[in-house]
């Protein structure tokens, strides 16, 4: 059942062609639960959402626009709705919780966008200039520009698009701002040029148009007889500017030449000395007046140089530096089995050469190794190398689950993770881990490719039938001691015996209980050292396997 409304009242306030209205209530029953709408603008989607939707199992919105027919409400939580002609409509919202029924009614006022012209689309400014840019001023209106200003005019010191909002409708209508930075135009001093010598005189300058007393329009004037030079420049926003020079040419012809234009490698220096006997005074675009420079820069080098005292000479080069930087590969590094690295040398149109002598940019490492790359381009070189080494991915493996006899020691040393990080069942985290009870084993191991996990269960039991293994034996031939085998007193059966030196590799194999190692591998005497052995038998009562580990010492 719908909250009981004590008293109600509406309160309307006029705008100029817009009455407002807004229903105010108060309730007996629980508080209601009000929304908000997105955009009050003509076919523009509105979108409406309540302020709280806690408990609520349902809803019925009810947009008061009965010309939109089905459009005209909705059963979804945040449902959005069209208006296509302005006006003030009543929108209720019905709302259950626990099949009680509250009813929220709010009036929406919905207004035209409007549309009004900020000026022109693109306005070029002069750099520390400002503008503004206005709406029409509308009584109680809301205005939001593109940077979050909500005055109905906003003032304009920045490049960007100027759009704005007007009671929340975006007016069609933008204008995009540009800056032009005020020219440094500066077409040098006056100037004594010998004949036959020419200049260009330079007034590039941004987002300019020129006017020469010659008549030409480009940003660049090159001159080759005596007279005054005069341009007029005209900054796009800015006031226009001038400036002039008089050129004389005079005395005889000298040829003078820096030299021609000059392609450096990373870090070169290059001295410029030209030989001029005649030469009376030196300026160089550097600011030296000396009769050399040295340059480890790009740079538009020229030198004017003075003849006798009677005129002067003039020569540009240009000095750029080959964009051939250092190679560098990278740190030795290492890489997951599986993965590959991609070494890159790419810096242009030139020559490469790997230690394979693969002549891509670009090489694909696939196995450990040290990759080197020597790169050219024109007479720069450059070279480096990088060691790439390779970490298998992890599958630690603790092997099947083993019965031992009571009092047997028994070491669980984890395969297939090699350099990884280790962490037992106990939290302990060595490489091996040595088991005196029964119980599940567990290990985790980790390293750059991941980490792995195996476990295994250990159990004891009472061996009806023991064998024992000597900790040391004597194989020199005199006839005591000169065999490793076990002692027992039963038969067994499916006996395996391998001996392991220190380095993992096997010296021993045998499948017969009777049959000893003698101290020899590959029929030469082995070290005298300590060795692993491994065993595995039945025990011939119960046919359990059994597994055994330990060591002997070979002496002599």
């Amino acid at each position: 059942m719908r909250s009981q409304i004590v008293r109600s009242f509406y309160s309307c306030f006029l705008l100029p062609a817009l009455l407002v209205c807004s229903l105010f209530a108060s309730y007996s029953a629980k508080a209601q639960t009000s929304f908000t709408v997105s955009s009050t603008c003509v076919k523009d989607s509105a979108f409406f959402t309540l302020t709280s939707t806690t408990g609520i199992d349902s809803v019925t919105w009810h947009f008061g626009d009965p010309a939109s027919g089905p459009k005209d409400s909705s059963k979804a939580l945040s449902p959005y709705h069209i208006y296509d002609n302005t006006g003030t409509y009543t929108v209720s919202v019905d709302t259950w919780n626990n099949g009680v029924a509250t009813t929220v009614t709010q009036d929406v006022t919905i207004v035209s966008i409007p549309f009004f012209d900020l000026g022109p689309q693109d306005i070029t400014l002069c750099e520390g200039s400002t503008m503004t840019l206005s709406a029409p001023v509308i009584p109680g209106a809301t205005y939001l520009w593109q940077d979050s200003s909500t005055n109905s005019s906003i003032l304009v010191d920045t490049s960007a698009t100027y759009k704005v909002k007007v009671n929340g409708c975006p007016n069609p209508d933008s204008v995009n701002i540009f800056y032009t930075p005020i020219p440094e135009v500066d077409l040098g001093r006056d100037l004594v040029l010998c004949t036959g010598e020419n200049i260009m005189l330079d007034a590039t300058a941004q987002n300019c148009t020129y006017m020469w007393n010659t008549g030409n329009t480009e940003p660049t004037q090159n001159v080759t007889t005596s007279g005054t030079y005069h341009v007029d420049i005209f900054p796009k926003g800015c006031p226009q500017m001038s400036d002039e020079v008089t050129i004389t040419f005079t005395g005889p012809p000298y040829p003078f030449s820096l030299g021609p234009d000059t392609l450096l490698c990373p870090g070169e220096r290059i001295r410029i000395a030209p030989t001029v006997p005649a030469a009376t005074r030196w300026e160089w675009s550097t600011g030296a007046t000396n009769p050399a420079v040295t340059i480890s820069s790009t740079t538009n080098l020229w030198a004017l140089v003075e003849i006798n005292h009677i005129c002067s000479v003039v020569d540009t080069i240009f000095i750029n530096y080959n964009r051939l930087k250092k190679l560098d590969l990278g740190n030795d590094t290492t890489i997951c089995k599986g993965n590959f690295l991609v070494l890159t040398a790419d810096f242009g149109n030139g020559v490469y050469r790997w230690q394979d002598g693969s002549d891509q940019a670009t090489y694909y490492v696939t196995k450990p190794g040290y990759y080197y790359v020597h790169a050219q381009i024109g007479r720069c070189e450059s070279t480096d190398s990088i060691a790439v080494s390779f970490e298998d991915t992890l599958r630690v493996n603790l092997g099947p689950d083993t019965t031992l006899c009571f009092n047997e020691v028994y070491r669980l040393k984890p395969q297939g993770a090699i350099g990884g990080v280790y962490k037992w069942q106990d939290s302990s985290s060595t490489s091996m881990y040595t088991v005196t009870k029964p119980g599940l084993y567990s290990i985790v191991a980790y390293n750059s490719c991941g980490k792995t996990a195996d476990s295994v269960v250990i159990s004891y039991k009472d061996c009806g039938c023991t064998l024992w293994f000597p900790t040391a034996f004597t194989p020199n031939g005199d006839g005591k001691n000169d065999y490793f085998r076990p002692v027992y007193r039963c038969p067994i059966s499916d006996y395996v015996m391998s001996i392991y030196n220190r380095w993992g590799e096997r010296v021993f194999y045998t499948t017969d209980p009777k049959v000893g190692w003698r101290g020899t591998v590959n029929g030469k005497p082995a070290d005298a050292a300590t060795y692993v052995w491994i065993v595995d038998y039945k025990e011939p009562n119960t046919g359990f396997p059994v597994h055994r580990t330990g060591t002997i010492t070979l002496l002599y």
